[in-house]
């Protein structure tokens, strides 16, 4: 039985270098790398067939426009009798730092209409290919984010990314997902992006030191009178202390 991966998008050239549509990046990579053979039109969708680690792979870009990315994919699972265990999605995922791959079976769709799509009509139990692009910060800029194209500086990890993903998709086809997420690291070891290490929160402090800056600034604007009885007694009481 043959496994499908799907990379998600939207179809046409005005789309074609948005970042949502990594995951139509992704399975273009993978046709150009491995012996598939020419995108046909099938299932809603392209389709190319090739083999990846000794198993039958059926590559498909969904042409239903990303929010009915599930019509196309339940199809072709369908035409297959194929459950969602034999199917892999790649996608464009804002939650992760841009450059960084994380593979997960299952979950939900964290707000993403193309995996909220597949959910209605696969199910959810299917294996995710999550490529980070990175989140705008304001989430009334999600949509011009995704929608965008990628930056002329992105290219510098993302084509070493989508060759990684290319030369390591038959670690997904034998199940190892461990072995190709560690192989999308490496490659991306010496490029300008994030990997693990600088998630981390930036190292307080020390203690005394932080006391010390803090509880000197709020003694100083204390105010004393400078004449009078109530100067006097003041410098009494504090002559007194010393």
């Amino acid at each position: 039985m043959p496994l499908v991966f799907a990379g998600l998008g939207n179809p046409g050239a005005k789309y074609a270098a948005n970042r949502h549509n990594v995951g139509f990046m992704a399975v273009d990579a993978i046709a150009r790398r491995h012996p598939f053979s020419p995108w046909s039109k099938k299932f809603q969708g392209l389709i190319a067939e090739g083999t990846l680690g000794g198993e039958k792979i059926i590559l498909i870009k969904p042409q239903t426009f990303m929010n009915l990315s599930g019509q196309s994919v339940g199809e072709a699972l369908r035409f297959y009798k194929l459950g969602p265990e034999a199917l892999t999605v790649f996608y464009d995922e804002i939650d992760l730092a841009a450059g960084k791959v994380r593979v997960k079976v299952g979950g939900g769709s964290g707000g993403h209409n193309g995996i909220r799509s597949l959910d209605q009509h696969v199910g959810n139990a299917y294996r995710r290919v999550r490529i980070g692009v990175g989140h705008p910060g304001v989430k009334e800029m999600v949509h011009g984010h995704v929608l965008g194209d990628f930056a002329k500086a992105d290219r510098e990890w993302l084509d070493v990314l989508l060759d990684a993903i290319a030369d390591d998709a038959g670690l997904l086809a034998k199940g190892d997902d461990n072995s190709f997420m560690n192989r999308i690291t490496l490659a991306l070891r010496d490029k300008l992006v994030p990997t693990g290490d600088d998630d981390r929160p930036p190292p307080k402090a020390p203690k005394q030191q932080s006391h010390v800056r803090q509880a000197r600034p709020q003694q100083a604007p204390a105010k004393l009178p400078e004449s009078g009885p109530m100067a006097a007694m003041l410098k009494k009481l504090f002559g007194n202390k010393d």
